[in-house]
């Protein structure tokens, strides 16, 4: 009876009155929706993790994020590495990738963003031709810098080459070849936000902490774990800080992100692709292959 009752006042109900179905498009900005294909879990994370009262505040006001001014981000692509694991006769971002040198697919996605204004590729003297004149068009600056010893002097040679009117400093990996520029948006945009971020993905196998004896310490929490990826953008101003404080005190990083976790500054954590992956090894270059021939 009380079914019967209830779908009796349901349906002298005016047509007005039905709810318009849920439209997240007509909301959300396209860095903040949430993408399918995902377990549960995470993309209750992701809900979970833009939650912060800056980009409320935009949501709330109808606007569409935070948008990064054009021509204002400064990329440094680190290409100065040696590639031992490779066992290759040349550095590893140089190798072929269905025909292209690898560190010529990230160059590319960097130069179609109309955020970048430049790019300061760090490498060897003798692979600047494998750069110049890669790309047809170029409408932006293309700068070099040499390779310092570690990663982190490497990043300080490519700083001293940007312009000193950027707003933003995005630093890549050129051994990352898939990077989507859907996900390089999304790290500048929360870098603009928070003054730093890097892009990551949430650790998927258990991880154990072992003494130097190789006996399980304890089992870490994974909900709490990220596998960091690259581009990592900040604040120009916050890296050089960051620098003086490394070096002043003989420190060793060994990404970027940690020079400004040096300056007690927070560094937020941008969710981006497992597909984003480094190629170091052989195995990797097949998969990298494949994840292309898929797309």
């Amino acid at each position: 009876m009380e079914l019967r009752l209830c779908l009796r006042l349901h349906a002298r109900l005016p047509p007005a009155t039905t709810p318009p179905p849920f439209q997240a498009t007509a909301v959300l900005p396209a860095s903040r929706r949430l993408r399918t294909g995902g377990s549960y879990g995470v993309a209750l994370r992701r809900h979970t993790r833009r939650s912060s009262p800056a980009i409320c505040a935009s949501i709330t006001d109808g606007e569409q994020g935070v948008a990064v001014k054009e021509r204002s981000v400064s990329v440094i692509l680190l290409s100065g590495g040696q590639g031992k694991r490779m066992g290759a006769n040349m550095p590893k971002q140089y190798l072929p990738l269905l025909g292209l040198p690898i560190a010529l697919y990230s160059l590319k996605t960097f130069c179609q963003l109309k955020e970048v204004k430049e790019v300061v590729v760090v490498c060897d003297p003798d692979y600047s031709d494998v750069f110049e004149g890669s790309i047809d068009n170029l409408q932006i600056p293309l700068k070099f810098a040499r390779p310092g010893k570690e990663r982190q002097d490497s990043v300080f040679n490519g700083l001293q080459e940007i312009d000193g009117d950027s707003e933003l400093v995005c630093v890549h990996d050129s051994a990352r070849p898939l990077v989507s520029s859907e996900d390089v948006k999304k790290v500048l945009e929360d870098a603009a936000v928070h003054g730093a971020a890097v892009l990551g993905v949430p650790v998927k196998a258990t991880i154990k902490e072992a003494n130097t004896n190789s006996f399980v310490v304890k089992t870490l929490d994974r909900k709490t774990l990220w596998e960091m990826q690259t581009p990592q953008a900040m604040k120009p101003n916050l890296l050089r800080d960051g620098f003086e404080l490394v070096k002043r005190d003989g420190l060793e990083v060994t990404d970027d992100v940690s020079i400004v976790e040096y300056l007690k500054h927070p560094v937020y954590i941008t969710e981006g692709s497992y597909t984003n992956i480094k190629v170091t090894t052989p195995d990797d270059l097949l998969l990298a292959e494949r994840l292309m021939n898929e797309e």
